[in-house]
């Protein structure tokens, strides 16, 4: 069977340019001669539709829009697999349902249900749909279709050493005499996370001799971006087929024959990382109807990396760096970014903080009259500079993009209302040790626009003479490692003292750092994730809580 993986990057709500799209993608499907395609989990509404589908209105709409695209399509030689939020049948619980159609000739043949709703990490299922309680296959031409949505097929009994979950629905399709698994997802990125998909459909089609076609969503939704990376595996776990990653894909496979398309790219992870946040970036951007951003440019490896993520995903036309020097701004630091600005082609400007930063100070003066300078004449001066970007933003209609990395946010090493002010934190989940080797990821990408003493000068936030983030952290691939074991993994800090040889205390020290500032985080602008578990909604911790590890 030749069968086309639709690939596509679908926008939450825009349930009619999303049924477009899969009807422009079905028909070059057929010109090609697929008999089937098969697009994302969720494709008619777009995923994570979130508390929309308690909106009565947009249920209805999701369900009409299923059999519009049926009327769409129904001249064309091929069955199509699409992804909508259902009504649900259930007299009590909620009312949509996480469903799936195959639609032939102008009908809707067969409606798959999701059984497995996440509620785990970036995931909220449960709340938002209710659970199908059986499913069953589909035959087209010889082939028995298990259609199965996302998470169903992320519970093989034989590969995870831990299930979430009794069922297999996998198996019980199987059962039915399922001869070829389908599956359709919206399986966010994060590192590590192709590998480890493809793995897992590895270990499945080799357990139940099926062939598997394997269609992912691609794009940025929020804090969530989707890599694609769609493949088809013959019954053996051979790959046959396979889509880019990041970017919006028609592969064909002929089931037979085993073989199709090829565009796997982007082996290396650092390369894959670096196009996750251009990719995010950029659909963020887009979709919240926006079209320019602005930076603070620090002269700082952390500015340097978002302002070259940046102008590949909007255009260097599009972007704007802002130069905001203070009293203990170096002079280097102004002119590595204006080095930079340059050599990237975007607009530059210099504002600088000294006098209102001066005339803070004076107004301040009786009322900080026999207290030493502190902390908060430090953070004076970063909300000045948060106060400057969003002026400027309600000025040119530019979105802030913040410039702090995963490091810094851990331990609360950044300023509310001040270098954390913005509409979208594009390195959020990068730890600091990382922002280097993306930046030369960037740098490849741009000829050495970022200047090399960008990488060579000590980290310092510039705000008290002489600083250096040493004065206030570890070194940052210590502490990298300690924030790795405790914020993605859970460990306990005497287990993490033991694992890196450090001391209890250091680690305890860091521990109560991140947990001490919960409260910065929640009040951070939006950002994307791109490791296991990221500041976000995927970490959900109180606020106001006195719980601390001991021990």
């Amino acid at each position: 069977m030749r069968i086309a993986l639709g690939q596509i990057n679908t926008t939450v709500g825009d349930i009619a340019g999303n049924v477009a799209m899969i009807s422009r993608l079905a028909r070059s499907a057929a010109v090609r001669g697929a008999e089937l395609a098969v697009f994302p989990e969720l494709s008619i509404t777009g995923y994570p539709p979130r508390d929309l589908v308690e909106k009565r209105s947009f249920v209805e709409r999701s369900e009409a829009a299923v059999q519009q695209l049926a009327d769409e399509t129904k001249d064309l030689p091929l069955a199509i697999v699409a992804g909508y939020v259902g009504r649900s049948v259930e007299s009590t619980g909620k009312q949509a349902t996480n469903s799936a159609a195959i639609l032939q000739g102008g009908r809707i043949m067969l409606r798959q249900t999701k059984l497995l709703l996440p509620t785990y990490d970036v995931f909220d299922e449960g709340r938002n749909f209710v659970p199908g309680r059986q499913q069953s296959v589909w035959a087209l031409g010889t082939e028995n279709l298990a259609l199965t949505i996302c998470e169903d097929s992320w519970n093989d009994k034989l590969f995870w050493t831990h299930r979430l979950y009794s069922r297999d629905p996998v198996d019980e399709l199987m059962h039915q005499g399922g001869s070829l698994l389908i599956s359709v997802n919206a399986s966010p990125y994060h590192l590590g996370k192709r590998e480890l998909r493809r793995d897992m459909f590895r270990a499945m089609v080799r357990r139940h001799r099926v062939p598997a076609i394997v269609v992912n969503q691609v794009g940025g939704n929020d804090q969530v971006v989707f890599d694609g990376s769609s493949f088809a595996m013959d019954a053996d776990g051979n790959v046959i087929a396979s889509a880019a990653s990041f970017r919006e894909d028609l592969v064909i496979v002929d089931t037979v024959a085993r073989r199709g398309d090829e565009h796997e790219d982007l082996t290396d992870e650092a390369e894959a990382v670096y196009e996750a946040l251009v990719l995010g970036t950029r659909d963020y951007i887009r979709k919240c109807s926006f079209s320019k951003v602005l930076i603070g440019l620090s002269g700082g490896i952390d500015s340097s990396l978002t302002a070259v993520v940046a102008v590949d995903a909007v255009g260097r036309e599009n972007v704007r760096g802002v130069a905001m020097p203070g009293p203990y701004s170096s002079d280097h630091s102004v002119r590595d970014a204006k080095e930079m600005a340059e050599r990237l082609g975007i607009q530059f400007d210099i504002v600088s903080i000294k006098a209102p930063y001066d005339e803070m100070l004076r107004t301040l003066g009786p009322v900080f009259e026999g207290r030493a300078a502190d902390v908060a004449e430090e953070n004076i001066q970063a909300r000045l500079r948060g106060l400057t970007l969003m002026s400027l933003s309600n000025k040119f209609g530019a979105m802030v993009l913040t410039t702090g990395n995963k490091s810094e946010i851990a331990v609360g090493y950044c300023t509310l209302y001040g270098d954390m002010c913005g509409g979208l934190a594009v390195i959020s989940d990068v730890p600091k040790t990382m922002v280097y080797e993306l930046s030369r990821v960037g740098n490849r990408r741009h000829e050495g626009a970022i200047p090399e003493s960008v990488f060579e000068k000590p980290p310092s936030a510039e705000l008290r003479p002489d600083q250096k983030d040493s004065d206030s952290l570890p070194p940052y691939d210590v502490l990298d490692a300690i924030l790795r074991l405790y914020v993605e993994d859970m460990r306990a800090p005497s287990e993490i003292a033991t694992e890196l040889g450090v001391t209890l205390e250091l680690v305890k020290d860091v521990a109560r750092k991140v947990d001490r500032n919960e409260y910065k985080r929640q009040q951070a602008a939006p950002g994307l994730k791109v490791t296991s578990k990221a500041f976000g909604i995927g970490r959900r911790f109180p606020i106001a809580q006195r719980y601390f590890e001991e021990r």
